[in-house]
Parts: C-alpha cells; structure tokens; sequence
C-alpha cells in the first residue's frame, strides 16, 4: 500500500467509546489533520455507540454519529483509542452485539482496524485478533493475554502490523502507528513534515529497528542544527552552501562542520546526500518518472549523479 496525494481520498474514522483516553485519541488524529493542512488525501470522520461520551478525564464530549451511519471501503481505516479496561471488558460492551459485527464486517471487505493502547481489549472481544499478534500498554499486556488466549500479544514492542490490523502499545505509540501508517499512505518526507509539525523528531518504527532518513539523526536537542537540517530538507532542489547552513544555525561554517558531526554522527554532506537518496527511492516507485526530473527534484546536476548517489552508501 503506496498511495500518492492525487489518488482516491482514504477515509479514517475513529470510533470514540466511552471512557476514552484522551491523548490515545488526540494524538492519532492531530497526525493526520497535520497531513491533510499538507494535502494529504485524507478524511477524517468520528462515531459512537450513540451514547453521551464523557472522556476517562470525565471531559464531555457529546454525541456522535451512531456507527451504523459511517460507510467504509477497503483501504480505509477505523481506529479504536484507548479506554478505560473496565469498561471495555463490562456487561454494556461485551452485549454490544451489532457494534461487534459491524467492526466484524469492515475487516471482512477489507478496511484497515486499528486500535490505540487498551483498544486491543476492544478488538479482541470482537474476534478479530484471534491467532494474530498485537500489543497494548505495557501494563496491561498480560491481562490481555489471559482474557483472551487465542491472540499473541507481544510486549515490548511501539505497534503491530498483522493482516491489516494495527495495534499499538501506551498513549504516545499511538502517534508513532499514526506516522507509520501515514508514511503508507503518503512518503517518508510528508512523515517528516508532519513529525516536525509534532515536535517529534525521531519517529520511531515498531520494533525499533529501521527508521527513517528523514527522522533520523534528529535525536539531538541542539537547535542550532535541527534548523541547518530543516533548511536541506526544504531546498534540496538547489545547491546550499556551508555559509548558508551556518547562517541559519547562527553560528560560523567551521563549528557548524564541527557541531554537526558531533550531534548527528555524520557530516552535513552525507546527510544531504542520504536524504536525496531516500528521495530517490521514493521517485523510483514512480513509472512516468525518468531520472532527468529526478536529478532535478533532488537538486543532482545529472542523470550520471542519480545513479551514482543510488549506488553509493
């Protein structure tokens, strides 16, 4: 799944159940309204039980469209925040009964389900997780576990990915599935954006292993080259100069050489070019596009610098 903003518009809805933790819910979405402000083709829609829903923080929320009113298609997505587990696991939402085969059916016709930390308790009443992998806030993971027997629950770990479900682990992983699935959606450099939108400068994956060029070598706190490194990401169709980058860090062109090696490990060329590389492999899933409008996009002076940068590192 690759999708490019001049395709079809994916619908995300997150159904809100009561009790929801806030920032299970608010993070996710703030994540995609930062992409679409960005042209994300994206649309986002809430439902409910038909309930009054007062938060887990006992904020008021009102009331939503009922589920039976959302239409979903495949490739779209419905996302489950977090709730509180004993009402997740109470009378009222064991005997929802509808709701359960609703969620049921858009997995059926091929919808992504997604759940935020203890909304995997939700998606397990349901069935779905029966013999896949999922996760869910570190403290509640072996309760999962033994309430329901037939699904993997894996600690220890951001966010699963399992035959089109998503699960993610406490609270904030559930912005880092939110990027993960954005960059599915969309590329690595609307992540990026979308990220620095966020303050979140180290986009972490599920298991912790690959990230991406555009969020790496960010985990620093030095201002002074977060700005030189936005600067290269938002004109790297043209030359910058040292001078320029020092300009922007507020600081001369030989402690900025210096300072950026000791904070991002690397030199401000070698980051420059891994940026235009991961550029290049995004252009390369792209059929109608030659390796002239490449070079151009990624500020290399030729179709000879393409292939070269492709088969460097």
């Amino acid at each position: 799944m690759s999708l490019h903003t001049d395709m079809i518009r994916t619908k995300i809805v997150f159904l809100v159940l009561p009790r929801v933790h806030l920032l299970d819910l608010s993070g996710a979405i703030q994540v995609f309204l930062e992409a679409k402000d960005l042209g994300a083709p994206i649309e986002l829609e809430y439902c409910s039980i038909g309930d009054e829903i007062i938060s887990s923080a006992d904020l008021p929320m009102g009331k939503l469209k009922h589920f039976r009113q959302m239409e979903l298609g495949p490739d779209d997505f419905l996302f489950v925040p977090g709730s509180e587990v004993d009402f997740l696991v109470s009378k009222k939402m064991t005997s929802q009964r509808e709701l359960i085969l609703w969620v049921q059916h858009i997995h059926e016709i091929g919808a992504y389900v997604c759940s935020i930390c203890s909304g995997a308790f939700f998606l397990a009443l349901t069935g779905i997780l029966n013999g896949r992998k999922c996760t869910t806030h570190w403290k509640r993971t072996a309760e999962l576990q033994r309430r329901f027997p037939s699904i993997h629950v894996l600690e220890d770990i951001l966010f699963t990915e399992d035959q089109k479900i998503f699960t993610s682990a406490g609270v904030t992983a559930g912005v880092d599935l939110a990027l993960h699935i954005l960059t599915k959606l969309t590329n690595e450099k609307l992540s990026y954006q979308v990220a620095r939108e966020l303050v979140v400068y180290l986009r972490r994956s599920g298991a912790g292993s690959q990230q991406s060029i555009f969020m790496q070598y960010r985990n620093h706190i030095h201002s002074g080259i977060h700005k030189a490194q936005d600067y290269v990401h938002e004109n790297i169709r043209r030359r910058v100069t040292l001078e320029q980058l020092a300009d922007k860090a507020c600081m001369s062109p030989r402690n900025l050489t210096r300072i950026f090696k000791r904070e991002t490990g690397i030199t401000v060329n070698e980051y420059t070019n891994l940026i235009r590389k991961e550029m290049l492999r995004e252009f390369m899933k792209n059929p109608e596009m030659n390796r002239k409008q490449m070079a151009k996009e990624c500020g290399l002076s030729s179709e000879r610098h393409v292939i070269r940068l492709l088969n460097s590192f």
